[in-house]
């Protein structure tokens, strides 16, 4: 393996790979793309767009390259497990998509596979990695706003062209809890540190599709706070969160994907009850940021900061709100 650089390969020519990953491990400075590998012919337009030297037509090939140390998996959802397991198998580091996998049983064994083989696993909530959130948790902890008492994030935007969207197909893992949903989650659990203790969710099944459209959440907290989530393919965009306190409040408009609609730049705004606000702009590059962490994590040797037992901890709220909405009823969670 390099000394300096973590040498990646990448499954797939999917969107995200080519606006923002790849572009993102070019740009970091212990990375390089070294390898694509796709079934779609459009691999050798990607993999000269970005000057990639090695271009196979599977992804197994990709696995088998010796020169690769770590890969990217941006498949659907259904496909995770399978590709995880193989790529671990193979002595590969993965940072695969969020979700990692369907439901906590799923996750427990690729977390599980991946530490007998030896090899770094990483979801790929890139988010977490803006400055805006340190910027966060720094105010919580000097009490700008007193003691927190609610959470409330949103994760919304429109699907348009529903003809072909994976996220629309229920065997592929579609619905907007999998694909966005899971951003709330992860914030509320990752801003605060909590976990939540019970919660309730309800979303009308779309009869055309048959995955989650849209969805409403309501969640007790460990700590003692309540959250609130939605989620939605059909809506226009907000991706924010907004923590309210016993004297202000903070909000972060532009929570999630900030380098493809915010060019990178975050918001902190702080309103106190006494009428004195502050607005903090906070720039980063979440994706490269990613990248470069678990690059270096890599060299290292050492952990993620997002670890195995946060990932499945994650998926089991997933799991907790699916069943919520199959049997409209509140659901416990250990």
């Amino acid at each position: 393996m390099s000394q300096k650089r973590v040498r990646w390969g990448v499954l797939s020519t999917a969107r995200i790979a080519v606006n923002t990953m790849i572009p993102a491990i070019l740009e970091a400075d212990n990375a390089e793309v070294v390898a694509i590998g796709s079934r779609n012919e459009k691999v050798s337009e990607v993999s000269a767009k970005f000057n990639i030297p090695n271009v196979y037509n599977s992804y197994e090939e990709v696995l088998d390259d010796p020169e690769v140390d770590a890969v990217y998996i941006p498949l659907p959802n259904s496909m995770h497990k399978e590709w995880v397991l193989k790529a671990a198998d193979k002595g590969k580091h993965i940072l695969c998509e969020k979700p990692i996998a369907l439901n906590a049983a799923e996750t427990k064994e690729m977390i599980e596979h991946c530490q007998s083989r030896q090899v770094l696993l990483m979801e790929a909530f890139m988010y977490q990695f803006h400055p805006q959130h340190q910027v966060v948790k720094a105010l919580l902890a000097a009490n700008e706003i007193g003691t927190p008492r609610l959470i409330r994030a949103n994760f919304t935007f429109r699907i348009e062209d529903r003809s072909r969207d994976y996220r629309l197909d229920p065997q592929l893992g579609g619905g907007s809890l999998y694909d966005i949903g899971c951003y709330c989650i992860h914030s509320i659990r990752n801003i605060l540190q909590c976990e939540p203790k019970r919660l309730y969710v309800h979303s009308p099944r779309d009869p055309e599709f048959d995955v989650d459209m849209s969805a409403v959440a309501l969640l007790e907290l460990d700590n003692g706070m309540l959250a609130t989530f939605d989620c939605s393919f059909d809506m226009v965009r907000r991706e924010r969160y907004e923590i309210v306190g016993t004297h202000g409040t903070i909000q972060v408009p532009r929570s999630y994907n900030l380098p493809e609609y915010f060019d990178g730049e975050g918001i902190v705004i702080v309103e106190k009850e006494d009428g004195v606000s502050r607005v903090e702009k906070v720039r980063g590059n979440e994706y490269k940021l990613e990248v470069e962490h678990f690059s270096q994590c890599v060299l290292d040797g050492s952990q993620p900061l997002y670890s195995g037992e946060s990932i499945l901890q994650n998926m089991k709220v997933i799991e907790a709100c699916y069943e919520s909405i199959r049997s409209g009823k509140w659901v416990n969670l250990a």
